[in-house]
Parts: C-alpha cells; sequence; structure tokens
C-alpha cells in the first residue's frame, strides 16, 4: 500500500513523474538525484515499508531479482569497473528515507565512493551466534 506522505512512494507509483530504468507491477527503477557516482540508481518498490523488517517477503525476493538485472544492465551501459547493491535500515545505518529501496551504485577503479570499514578484532562470536540465533 502507498504512502501518501512519502516521497518515494509518489516516485515509484508516478504521482511524482520521473522517468524510470525499469518498471514492473512490484518496483519501479530511477536514477538518484543526488549520485554516489555516475550511474548510480535506485530500486525502489511501489508498495511502502520502511526497512527490510517490515517488507513482504515475496518483495524481498522480486527486489533481489531486479537488483541482479538493473547492476548488470548499469555496469554495461556506464562501463563500470564494479557495482556496489547495498540496503540501509533505519537512521542509524545510513537510511534517509523511510522508504525500503536498494541502491545500485557503479563502481570505477580509483574513485572516492567510500563503502567500507574497519575489522575490528571481535572475541566475542559465540555470545554473538548464540544470541542472534535465540532470535530467528
Amino acid at each position: 500500500m502507498m504512502n501518501e506522505d512519502c516521497i518515494f512512494c509518489k516516485l515509484a507509483n508516478g504521482v511524482i513523474p520521473v522517468e524510470g530504468l525499469y518498471e514492473d507491477d512490484v518496483v519501479k527503477v530511477i536514477l538518484d538525484a543526488s549520485p554516489a557516482a555516475f550511474g548510480h540508481a535506485l530500486i525502489l518498490p511501489k508498495s511502502h515499508a520502511e526497512n527490510v523488517y517490515r517488507l513482504d517477503d515475496e518483495v524481498v525476493a522480486h527486489v533481489a531479482k531486479v537488483a541482479k538485472k538493473i547492476a548488470w544492465a548499469v555496469k554495461l551501459a556506464v562501463g563500470a569497473d564494479g557495482i556496489n547493491v547495498l540496503q540501509n535500515n533505519e537512521a542509524a545505518a545510513g537510511q534517509t528515507v523511510m522508504h525500503y529501496h536498494v541502491h545500485v551504485i557503479p563502481r570505477y577503479n580509483g574513485d572516492s565512493v567510500n563503502v567500507s570499514w574497519t575489522p575490528k578484532d571481535d572475541n566475542h562470536a559465540e555470545e554473538i551466534l548464540a544470541k542472534v540465533k535465540k532470535c530467528l
């Protein structure tokens, strides 16, 4: 269901016109208005869900299939050396629009896009495994 106050719902459902790269009954794919790299695309489900926790399993599966198709097409179209397929959940993880969406970001050797982290020494693997398994 569409949320009338959500900018991504409006874009995905044609309330705000935007040319898409791809569209079907479930998603619309557009170019990011503030791209991290040349060719940066967004996959927007037409139904509203704030994040992956609230999204129907069928939509998650469909978005993954579309992400594969779009990643390959964008890579070929813009001559990228690689592709990041990213999805952020909640503000602490970098989500700025509270509508589930997937970023397809072309990467070029030597570009300045920074999607990295410093590995931490973590001697708590057993504890984390037990806690997560308990929540599943």
